[in-house]
């Protein structure tokens, strides 16, 4: 059996070399328009930023290791430029020598990833100081032209994951950077509570924002920028971290089913609707293993796990790919976050409107063990059942272990009513005696009791927001928080004592601020049959 893999950066290798290991026998040929396979791509950012200085070292095989070691032919600078799945045969042009050649296959893999969307700007094919960051070459480019060049201002256009990566880089290598977003707020797509916190780290730290905000022009060979707002800014180099597309033209011009967002659509065995031919990683739509809903799989993570799975499939195993979650972390400073799951945003994309949902801030150690700090958590759990949909936090430490574990719940089928049972490790310089996957467990199961409710600020009543008593429940020594007006302030340590003082005829809202004090607030309250909504900001 021959086998023809097209595409060598994450899900192609990981298909290839265990298809290798389960069966000596197989004809394995990978091929690759780049000039690398198997490279850490997220990695690239800390190359530019000097933290990894040996680029080498992202380059986790290459072709001549995997013969060697795999026996697997390797053709890079090599595309694949028509497939015929009748005849079962593929179309290969040598991108240095334009030497043409037909390969036939019994098996083909579709592992082709996604590239770089550039938006549509006046003048964006002028520039000279521009690129994207998708590969090794890329890398190179840019490391290339700082070295020669030694630019002092850059600007980064997307303030998603990779573009907040790449700010942090430049701003350790000295450069004064600006991110520009036509959002409204940073790392789309983290809710607004944990880009809020993401936004002010960035701004500690000396990234000038630009949000809700576009490029309208390149002008000067990309040196100088025409915003939506009406300013102007300079820039000596410029990042497009704009988004990326599958590459899938290859497979529709053969007939192979696509989805509206372009992307190869698979069943549960990772086949496409033409025989013999399967597709894994950035290209395909799969299934959402949370709603069953169609989804993209944009990590190199799932590309890996697809690669190994299909392989195994391939071999004949009776497996099945259970569908996407989703998990991602990144580094910004001094702060860690991470996601699994759905946000509201993505609900909100996907039509899921039946959700409930928790923020909670402990410490992300023991109190009384030194540096503890706190950990911003968010829980979103379906109202009927207490499903968990997602989750995402920031913090300084211990953010990505929680998600971790919240992704295993989620993997496991677990509820809401489950995570107060979860047996995690305790010791005081790692968490608390009730881990805060435990505690966001224990404040959702409050919210689907009703033993307390809360209420996004933009979805209180505006009659409300004009009559209701707004109780403000801080100790006389900490700082208001929040942007809601209280109507007066009572310490949660007099509430009890002052009760009086609070109407019975009025809507009460108990303002925002963070931690359990809100909650005892609400529960004091309760046991005077007054019923308070806790504000979420």
């Amino acid at each position: 059996m021959k086998v023809i893999v097209i595409g060598g950066v994450a899900g192609g290798p990981s298909f290839a070399t265990r298809l290798r290991r389960l069966d000596e026998s197989i004809q394995i040929l990978l091929v690759e328009r780049g000039a690398h396979i198997s490279y850490a791509s997220c990695a690239l950012p800390y190359y530019l930023g000097d933290t990894i200085t040996d680029l080498d070292s992202l380059i986790e095989r290459t072709p001549e290791i995997l013969k060697v070691k795999n026996n697997i032919d390797v053709w890079v600078h090599h595309e694949v430029t028509k497939i015929d799945p009748v005849a079962k045969q593929v179309t290969i042009i040598n991108l240095e020598t334009q030497e043409r050649r037909q390969e036939d296959y019994d098996v083909l893999i579709l592992a082709t990833g996604t590239r770089a969307v550039l938006p549509a700007i006046k003048g964006i094919d002028t520039m000279t100081n521009g690129f994207t960051l998708r590969n090794v070459t890329d890398a190179t480019k840019i490391k290339t032209f700082i070295e020669l060049k030694q630019p002092r201002r850059a600007t980064i256009v997307g303030a998603g994951a990779a573009g907040l990566e790449i700010a942090e880089n430049f701003r350790q290598r000295g450069l004064a950077v600006t991110v520009i977003d036509r959002l409204a707020s940073v790392a789309y797509p983290y809710d607004a509570e944990l880009a809020q916190i993401i936004e002010a780290e960035l701004e500690k730290n000396g990234v000038q924002l630009k949000l809700d905000t576009t490029v309208v022009e390149i002008q000067e060979q990309g040196h100088r920028l025409i915003l939506s707002d009406g300013t102007t800014l300079q820039t000596d180099l410029l990042i497009l971290a704009t988004g990326v597309q599958p590459n899938s033209e290859l497979a529709a011009a053969a007939g192979i089913q696509l989805a509206d967002n372009q992307h190869i659509i698979v069943d549960e065995k990772l086949a496409t609707n033409m025989p013999d031919i399967y597709a894994i990683g950035d290209v395909v739509q799969t299934t959402s293993y949370i709603s069953g809903l169609p989804i993209p799989s944009l990590l190199s993570s799932a590309a890996n796990r697809q690669g190994h799975l299909l392989a195994d499939i391939i071999h004949g195993e009776k497996l099945t790919y259970r569908g996407f979650i989703g998990t991602g972390v990144a580094k910004i400073f001094d702060l860690t976050m991470s996601f699994v799951g759905y946000t509201e945003h993505t609900l909100e994309s996907a039509g899921i409107t039946d959700y409930k949902t928790v923020l909670i801030t402990p410490f992300d150690h023991a109190n009384f063990y030194p540096e503890a700090k706190r950990l911003n958590l968010k829980l979103i759990f379906e109202t009927a059942t207490g499903k968990i949909l997602g989750a995402q936090a920031v913090g300084e430490r211990e953010v990505d272990k929680r998600i971790g574990e919240l992704s295993a719940a989620i993997t496991g089928k677990l509820t809401v009513f489950d995570l107060p049972d979860l047996e995690l490790p305790y010791s005081p310089p790692y968490s608390t005696t009730r881990d805060p996957v435990n505690t966001v467990g224990y404040v959702a199961i409050n919210q689907m009791s009703n033993r307390v409710r809360s209420i996004k600020l933009t979805d209180i009543p505006a009659k409300d927001l004009e009559t209701a008593f707004f109780l403000d429940i801080r100790e006389l020594n900490k700082p208001a928080m929040g942007s809601v007006q209280a109507t007066v302030n009572i310490p949660l340590s007099e509430l009890r004592d002052r009760l009086a003082e609070i109407p019975t005829d009025r809507q009460v809202y108990i303002t925002y601020r963070q931690g359990l004090n809100p909650y005892n607030a609400a529960r004091i309250l309760a046991g005077k049959s007054i019923d308070a909504w806790l504000i979420q900001e």
